[in-house]
């Protein structure tokens, strides 16, 4: 269940940065126990003016396309801020194409 909700999660783009917020590496952690999911995650900026945007899409699409949810909890965590270091690997290759330097 949790592969699926990643799956679901890469449809999810940042509204700023061309990438899915998972290969942005925004994604800490993932929980799930009975039917509720837990998800810890960051932001490119704790400032991020689209914060809610993306919780709620999140929220929204999890609920939507994973059979068996029944609730979402969001949990953001700045303790780490975000770099570009968080990018995956195909992230930055996708981003590179695009004309991102690193």
């Amino acid at each position: 269940m949790i592969q699926k909700i990643y799956e679901v999660m890469k449809e999810i783009h940042d509204p700023e940065i061309p990438l899915n917020i998972v290969d942005l590496g925004l994604i800490k952690n993932i929980y799930v126990n009975d039917g509720e999911v837990n998800i810890v995650m960051t932001l490119t900026s704790p400032d991020c003016p689209l914060q809610e945007l993306i919780l709620e899409t999140v929220s929204k699409k999890i609920l939507n396309e994973v059979e068996g949810i029944k609730s979402v909890n969001i949990s953001l965590d700045f303790t780490k801020t975000w770099t570009t270091n968080h990018i995956s690997k195909e992230g930055k290759e996708k981003l590179k194409k695009l004309g991102w330097n690193f």
